[in-house]
């Protein structure tokens, strides 16, 4: 019997690297504006991943990348006291070949291939390749998206000039109540391409509407592509959430998650900025060769 599964194949790109700081990887309980302003260490440089999907019905990506922009042009960000403390968050190096466009065109795909982008929330370093998508609908969470024009916005790392362009087909989406008992303790999920190999999950914390993507591939352990619900998949297990976003949110989603991993112990994890990434999906394709 020929089949025709939904998703051929998952892959992972990285459109440079950010060096942030260790409290934003693992918050101490002291406010970020505190540790911002006096933190003088910087991690190891991290990669901005996006994450390339093979549907049948078209190439998927979840999350965009950051701008090569942001690294050549001196008034990407915002000046003043904003610029700042956009400064202090973040040092970001981006070649000419981290773009989007060249990272998908190394793994043999074309930007315009691409019919649907997930964005898990609209920070930079995530909405960074929209303009180079000109076939793709981005779909972006409508509780974020309703809060785009906010005077706050700017603030919580939201730039709306970079995110509102001409001629990007935007999709807002609500998530709503599921009746797939198989992805429990989450009890809402979107079905995105309505055979159930890409869903939706709602996981609020670093963003009041952030998103993360359970990918359900035949012959692939379950993926859960979670945005920056973390930065390093081994501090879940411990409740140990990122200092950047609300912690009563992060903690929540932190333990959906967790559950959800108890229930499906081969579940990989795999987020935006954790360097084990690569080597995690790595590993799950490879486990699924050897069988």
């Amino acid at each position: 019997m020929t089949t025709n599964p939904a998703i051929t194949k998952v892959s992972v790109i990285s459109t440079g690297n950010v060096a942030i700081r260790p409290e934003h990887v693992r918050g101490t309980g002291s406010p970020m504006l505190w540790w911002l302003l006096t933190s003088r260490r910087w991690t190891a440089p991290r990669p901005i991943n996006v994450y390339v999907i093979e549907h049948r019905d078209g190439l998927v990506l979840f999350d965009t990348g950051q701008d090569r922009r942001s690294v050549t042009d001196p008034h990407y960000f915002p000046g003043g006291i904003v610029g700042f403390f956009y400064r202090r968050l973040a040092r970001f190096t981006i070649g000419a070949g981290d773009t989007l466009t060249a990272q998908l065109a190394a793994l043999g795909y074309q930007a315009s291939e691409v019919t649907t982008a997930v964005l898990s929330h609209l920070h930079q370093d995530h909405i960074g390749g929209i303009a180079e998508l000109p076939n793709a609908e981005i779909v972006v969470s409508a509780i974020d998206w309703a809060e785009i024009d906010s005077r706050s916005a700017l603030l919580n790392g939201v730039m709306a000039d970079h995110v509102r362009l001409p001629g990007v087909n935007y999709r807002p989406v609500d998530i709503p109540e599921s009746t797939d008992a198989a992805i429990a303790p989450f009890t809402d999920a979107l079905d995105l391409r309505g055979d159930g190999s890409l869903l939706l999950l709602p996981t609020p914390g670093h963003s009041p509407g952030s998103m993360s993507l359970l990918v359900r591939a035949e012959g692939l352990p379950p993926l859960l592509l979670v945005g920056d619900l973390t930065y390093d998949v081994s501090l879940l297990a411990g409740e140990h959430v990122p200092g950047v976003g609300e912690k009563k949110g992060l903690l929540a989603s932190t333990r959906a998650v967790t559950a959800l991993r108890e229930r499906y112990p081969d579940l990989v994890v795999l987020a935006a900025h954790d360097p084990a990434a690569a080597g995690l999906l790595a590993a799950a394709v490879a486990s699924n060769g050897a069988q």
